[in-house]
């Protein structure tokens, strides 16, 4: 009896100090083996009951291991146990009153109260059970129901300390209903392994994927010593030094990182080499030994028509011409100059009926003369037009009559003929109504339009 409350207090004192995991689906398997000590009930009241469960007095027992039990967790708490005890029974309702044998086998569900309430801690495991033992007691043999409570303690990964206690009763009561409590040591061993590569889950750092050993489950797939979270290249072997990834031209750039994984480069270039020193590395510079623009591909820009305009800012590349004109030649007409000999054509007027001017309209083409002697380049169509008055024929000679006056005048001022046209278009392409006077004095008019 001395031994069993020595064996009270250390259970109790693991209690305060054990930190370790209870069975689950990682530590599936335990075996058990203690003693244990079988009360029958002494009298017919609860108050009976009571004093014969916490009494000691009529305790059987033997100083020997006397129970041994294996048990297979199942899943969400529940646990399958199978177990077997062995007593001398010597007291009945007084000390020594008996000497006969006790054994009893059964099977009996587990259910983990944690998964009820929560976790209690990670070491105390409390939990019920409901079974059937067969049982033996004085050569009377009996199936009986087993029903109780208990708790494991955990001092360690595999090893433990278990207390259970119980009723069991009979269904003939060929024998007593009786208390069973047991204490002893248990292990833990076994495991669930998802991924099949030997490490258990509770020590597998990478439970669904199959790994090695040496990194506590976790795989390396490229071979390089480097697990696979920590290697930024899992699938192809590199160095350490580069998170796990290769660095085929030596250039301290990581393959994966360097635009130029063949070509030895810096850093600043991504791994690219830039042999002219232009800031454009080789692969984008179409004259990679040669100094140039990025904006003209790494090249030196050209001058194709050698008139010191660089072809980037000359707008006539294939023609001389200056600075100043955007490498193009000199216009033979500004625009301006166009403006200008428009303005006095259309304050050329004509005689009604007739191609003689109006009075003060030679001033007005005298203003034109000065135009076209400032760019002696510039060659001018005449184009003559009429309103719709009288027939369409007439009005096409007409029109022709007014244009050639037009081009005489600025001959005899000392213009090349050879610079002028002259055409009539009658009544054709009106610029304004011919309905109206005002109208029809719009439409009798002299165009003058350069032509190169």
């Amino acid at each position: 009896m001395k031994r069993l409350k020595i064996a009270v207090i250390a259970l109790f004192a693991l209690i305060a100090t054990s930190n370790v995991n209870a069975q689950d689906e990682n530590n599936p398997w335990v075996v058990g083996f203690g003693m244990n000590i079988v009360d029958f009930y002494g009298g017919d009241d609860f108050g009976d009951h009571v004093k014969d469960l916490f009494g000691s007095s009529d305790w059987n027992h033997v100083s020997s291991i006397s129970r041994v039990s294996v048990e297979k967790y199942l899943e969400k708490g529940f646990t399958l146990q199978l177990a077997g005890t062995l007593n001398k029974i010597t007291f009945d309702k007084v000390r020594d009153d008996s000497d006969f044998f006790y054994y009893s086998i059964g099977a009996a569900v587990k259910y983990d109260l944690n998964n009820l309430v929560g976790e209690t801690s990670q070491w105390f495991d409390p939990y019920v059970y409901l079974g059937g033992d067969y049982v033996s007691a004085n050569s009377t043999q009996e199936g009986m129901i087993n029903l109780g409570v208990g708790f494991n303690t955990w001092f360690s990964d595999n090893l433990g300390l278990n207390f259970q206690t119980g009723t069991k009763k009979g269904f003939s009561d060929n024998v007593k209903t009786h208390y069973q409590t047991s204490l002893g040591l248990v292990v833990k061993f076994g495991g669930k392994d998802t991924d099949g590569d030997g490490v258990y889950d509770k020590k597998d750092a990478c439970p669904e994927v199959a790994g090695l050993i040496e990194f506590n489950g976790c795989p390396d797939a490229d071979g390089d010593g480097i697990k696979d979270s920590d290697d930024a290249c899992p699938n192809v072997a590199g160095l350490a030094a580069m998170n796990g990834c290769p660095d085929a031209d030596g250039d301290g750039v990581a393959d994966k990182d360097d635009m130029c994984p063949n070509a030895k480069g810096t850093k600043a270039n991504k791994g690219c080499p830039d042999s002219d020193g232009d800031g454009l590395v080789d692969k984008d510079d179409k004259c990679a030994t040669i100094a140039g623009p990025s904006a003209n591909g790494g090249c030196p820009w050209p001058d194709t028509d050698g008139d010191g305009v660089l072809d980037k800012d000359d707008n006539c590349k294939t023609e001389v011409g200056p600075a100043s004109n955007n490498g193009c030649p000199e216009p033979v007409i500004t625009e301006a100059a166009k403006m200008g000999v428009d303005t006095f054509a259309k304050a050329i007027l004509f005689n009604t009926g007739r191609a003689s001017f109006k009075s003060g309209v030679s001033k007005q083409i005298d203003g034109m003369l000065a135009i076209m002697n400032e760019f002696p380049k510039a060659e001018f169509d005449i184009k003559g037009y009429t309103d719709s008055t009288g027939s369409a024929s007439n009005n096409l000679k007409l029109s022709e009559k007014r244009a050639n006056a037009v081009r005489n005048y600025l001959i005899s001022k000392g213009i090349a003929a050879s610079r002028l046209i002259a055409k009539g278009y009658g009544e054709d392409a009106p610029i304004d109504s011919n309905k109206t006077r005002a109208g029809r004095s719009n439409n009798r008019r002299v165009e003058v339009k350069v032509s190169n």
